[in-house]
């Protein structure tokens, strides 16, 4: 299978729209279908449409990092239910998705780092994580070969790896095989409301009735819902990523320094990111979430690097339609799968930066490259709550943390649509915490 998926791939679900159904998921990401299983696991009856094809976006387009180790404190509890699902799930599909516990490490290139990440510990520590700070000798021992000045490192031994492009689809399909409804090439293009709650969708090929929507739409989730008049400080940043050709192993886990981050994937090839650097597209939702962006683009948690415009079709694009009839052929349906092209200066460069991480390699080719709109927040974590409209429950904004977390967000979200308790304690993750007055607290900066 290539990667990242686009709409090349031949369709995969090709379910016949039913007239109605108990639950409508739309997005088929990581938690999306994730959502979706956990309904049909309780004997309701879930579709998931999708715009485009299962896993086109950022659910294939992500780094593959499985990780516990610099998350946000309120995650660590849910990051451990993940943790344990993606453990249960490459035991239970009859596909490898590709799931190593391989460790993921954060690289010091300076004494400051290892302050924040010693100031993380305790964190990890009240949760039982193996996560310890290492000393530049035993950074040196654990990444032998590397031509670099590390003075020590974060490392999280039980941390693991999976290939996103593979992993999802192969969800996607053992959650079918569970009685989901999986739709590919089918957006959705409004809401069906009702006296006042959600009573279904109007899809692009005709109507479902539905007591309940999930939106895990992901970059796009912000305009579908001011489309119904409702609205996050949600926006999207391009993240690029590129993949070499088979090399030695320098490294078998995740890593990242104050240059890039590297991890080794089946193929033998490596996955590399630069470290700390996000492009974002200024247009409309831009200019009205900037000012509660502020604190995050000072403080730098995505090493933000601010572009005049998005291209055509993109959700914040500057021509990008704002409202549509449920008539209207919807912005969803003229971008099918957003497929930013990736930064080549810096592609270029991480080929370099690699090499030079690692002169044993000799020079590096790179194989291909991508780039994904990674959905984020404010405060760098997601919204995973019911929203204002009754029958309607949000979960987006996954700040490039969703692969790992998915399947445990996902069970979060049934729990939600069936009246459950969750188990955790979702404040930090609450729709209304953006305008309730409350003090946003940003996420760790690791």
């Amino acid at each position: 299978m290539t990667f990242p998926l686009t709409m090349d791939m031949p369709l995969d679900h090709q379910a016949v729209l039913p007239e109605a159904t108990d639950v409508v998921v739309i997005g088929a990401g990581i938690i999306g279908v994730m959502t979706a299983w956990e309904l049909a696991k309780s004997g309701l009856r879930v579709v998931v449409l999708e715009k485009g094809r299962v896993a086109g976006e950022q659910s294939s387009r992500n780094w593959g990092w499985i990780r516990s180790q610099g998350r946000d404190a309120a995650e660590l509890p849910i990051m451990a239910e993940a943790a344990a699902m993606w453990r249960q799930m490459a035991a239970d599909i009859p596909e490898d998705i590709g799931l190593r516990q391989c460790g993921v490490t954060y690289l010091a290139a300076k004494p400051d780092e290892i302050g924040r990440y010693e100031d993380w510990l305790p964190h990890a520590k009240a949760h039982g994580l193996d996560s310890e700070v290492l000393t530049a000798k035993q950074t040196a021992d654990l990444i032998p070969n590397a031509q670099a000045s590390w003075v020590g490192a974060l490392h999280t031994a039980s941390d693991m790896k999976a290939e996103p492009w593979v992993a999802l689809p192969a969800i996607a399909r053992a959650a079918a095989r569970a009685g989901v409804i999986i739709v590919e090439n089918c957006a959705v293009r409004t809401l069906d409301i009702a006296a006042g709650r959600v009573a279904g969708v109007v899809t692009e090929h005709g109507r479902i009735k539905a007591a309940e929507v999930v939106l895990a739409g992901g970059a796009w989730s912000q305009l579908f819902l001011r489309r119904h008049g409702i609205s996050i400080p949600q926006l999207s940043v391009r993240a690029t990523v590129a993949a070499t050709a088979p090399l030695p192993q320098v490294f078998e886990g995740g890593a990242v320094d104050n240059k890039l981050s590297f991890r080794r994937r089946a193929d033998g090839g490596y996955t590399l990111a630069p470290s700390g650097f996000h492009e974002l597209y200024v247009g409309p939702d831009a200019f009205r979430a900037m000012g509660g962006y502020a604190k995050a683009l000072l403080a730098d948690p995505l090493g933000t690097r601010l572009l005049p415009a998005a291209p055509k079709g993109f959700p914040d694009a500057w021509g990008t339609q704002r409202n549509w009839s449920a008539d209207d052929v919807s912005p969803f349906e003229r971008n099918r799968i957003l497929n930013p092209a990736p930064n080549k200066a810096k592609v270029a460069k991480l080929a370099r930066d690699f090499a030079a991480t690692f002169p044993t390699l000799g020079d590096v080719t790179i194989k291909t490259a991508w780039a994904g709109m990674i959905d984020t927040m404010p405060d760098v974590v997601p919204v995973v709550d019911r929203a204002p409209l009754e029958g309607l429950t949000i979960a987006t904004g996954m700040c490039g943390h969703g692969f790992g977390i998915g399947p445990a967000f996902g069970r979060i979200v049934a729990r939600i649509v069936r009246g459950e308790p969750t188990g955790y304690d979702m404040d930090r993750f609450r729709f209304g915490r953006f305008t309730d007055g409350s003090t946003l607290l940003l996420g760790p900066n690791l």
